[in-house]
């Protein structure tokens, strides 16, 4: 029997409000700033039901991956958390990731912010690659894009100054570092842990 793969769990804490962390990383226009996964987020339209949907791109060497999302927050809960939730799908051959689905939680913690995601996605070139290479290195950048958004929440330095390739600035104590975010899930269930908003969500 294949040994299932494990989904993608990342979680910073950031010395910053629960509104500035919300509001940085819900405008989806500005969300490729930010975030090395995608090198463009434009909104597409609004869903009948709450939320948006939008069309993504990341560029890599002699080709440009398209795709499409749809999103929903919740900015008020119960017990004082945020959560956003998220499905992505896209017909490109050549991106390793097939149709996927996550969130983002935002928990206050005195004059910080746990700001955490869970996703998981259909390996799109072969379960054996995605597990050596294309899972490590999405994990990775997912967790260095976080503490971009931390650097970019807590001092106003524009993610723009660290570009991806700030991560070999070896000498650059300043640099985002995927290091300083927790990559172990409080439980193994991380997909078990997304709001409601996720199953309802409609499909891209």
């Amino acid at each position: 029997m294949t040994a299932a793969l494990s989904p993608i769990f990342v979680s910073i804490r950031i010395r910053a409000s629960i509104e500035r962390v919300w509001e940085l990383t819900q405008d989806v226009s500005q969300h490729a700033r930010w975030d090395a996964r995608f090198s463009s987020i434009t909104p597409v339209e609004e869903l009948p039901g709450g939320g948006i949907r939008f069309a993504y791109e990341r560029r890599i060497p002699g080709h440009t991956i398209a795709g499409l999302g749809t999103t929903i927050g919740e900015r008020s809960r119960p017990d004082g958390t945020r959560t956003s939730a998220l499905r992505f799908d896209t017909g490109d051959r050549l991106s390793p990731l097939g149709p996927g689905r996550g969130y983002w939680r935002y928990r206050p913690d005195g004059d910080h912010v746990v700001f955490s995601t869970g996703y998981d996605y259909e390996p799109a070139w072969g379960r054996a690659l995605d597990r050596l290479f294309v899972r490590p290195l999405v994990g990775w950048l997912t967790a260095w894009s976080f503490d971009r958004l931390r650097i970019w929440a807590e001092t106003d330095v524009p993610p723009e100054r660290w570009p991806l390739g700030s991560a070999l600035a070896l000498w650059r104590r300043d640099r985002p570092r995927a290091a300083r975010t927790t990559r172990r899930p409080p439980h193994r269930r991380v997909m078990e842990d997304a709001p409601e908003t996720l199953r309802q969500l409609v499909r891209p």
